[in-house]
């Protein structure tokens, strides 16, 4: 995490990060009109949809994993050279932004950061805004994929560990789903929404208060730990919050919308 007052002195020194602005919202409508009205200033408009994800069948759920050629590509275009920090927000909570933050991290980087309380902190703070939209001059990174655990299809089935479920209890329970053609959730899953990662401002909860949510759930007693979504965006604002608590956890990038397009067995209810 970086604060807005460290990331306001960052941008004012000698080598700045690189600021990415990754707002996006389910459904619509994209996020490049809303970074017009308003971004932090030198900030890049990063398309989740197409930069962020690549595009399959539906049995590969809605956002695989984009490949590493793909993703190196679009993080060049984005401005990124070997050594530069990476700093990532969207429109509040962070929810998007942490896919950034997480796939850049799988791809080899470790300098990549998440701003707390995302873009409504910054505004808050009184800090400037500008309406351009920049094209940076291309960087030089390189990148890898497989820096940080994934899970597959097969090892989310038979995942001999904690798996969580980071989707509204709702769908959890299969109460309803309004998007995926099954509802319910991968049987063993625990129910843990990201909501429940932030205070009433967006922001991360503390450390002790994240370790303690998920010590709750289970975790900690040397058990691997999965996490999924709706379609693996979300999930990596999980990992993120467990990252703070002290876990590591592994993503299952398919999450829910890929189990739901294969004859797998769903469970319903708490």
């Amino acid at each position: 995490m970086i604060s807005v007052d460290d990331l306001a002195a960052a941008l004012a020194g000698p080598h700045p990060p690189v600021v990415l602005d990754v707002r996006w919202t389910l459904g619509g409508p994209p996020g490049h009109g809303e970074y017009l009205h308003g971004h932090i200033p030198g900030a890049v408009y990063v398309d989740l949809d197409t930069e962020l994800a690549a595009h399959g069948e539906p049995a590969d759920g809605r956002h695989p994993l984009p490949a590493a050629d793909d993703l190196r590509r679009a993080a060049r275009r984005w401005g990124i050279n070997p050594g530069t920090a990476v700093v990532a927000y969207d429109g509040g909570g962070n929810l998007a932004a942490a896919r950034a933050w997480w796939l850049l991290r799988w791809a080899g980087l470790t300098d990549v950061r998440l701003l707390d309380g995302a873009l409504p902190a910054w505004v808050a703070a009184g800090l400037p805004s500008a309406t351009d939209d920049v094209l940076p001059e291309p960087g030089r990174v390189e990148l890898a994929d497989g820096a940080l655990p994934t899970l597959t299809l097969e090892q989310a089935g038979g995942f001999d560990g904690m798996l969580l479920d980071a989707r509204a209890p709702e769908r959890f329970r299969g109460d309803t789903e309004p998007i995926d053609p099954k509802a319910g959730h991968i049987p063993g899953a625990v129910s843990a929404p990201t909501v429940d990662n932030l205070t009433a401002d967006g922001r991360f909860r503390s450390a002790r208060d994240l370790r303690e949510r998920f010590t709750a759930l289970g975790i900690g007693d040397g058990r691997p730990v999965g996490t999924y979504c709706g379609s693996g965006v979300n999930a990596a604002h999980q990992i993120a919050a467990l990252a703070i608590a002290g876990f590591g956890a592994a993503l299952f990038p398919g999450s829910w919308s890929q189990w739901s397009n294969h004859d797998l067995p769903v469970a319903v209810g708490d």
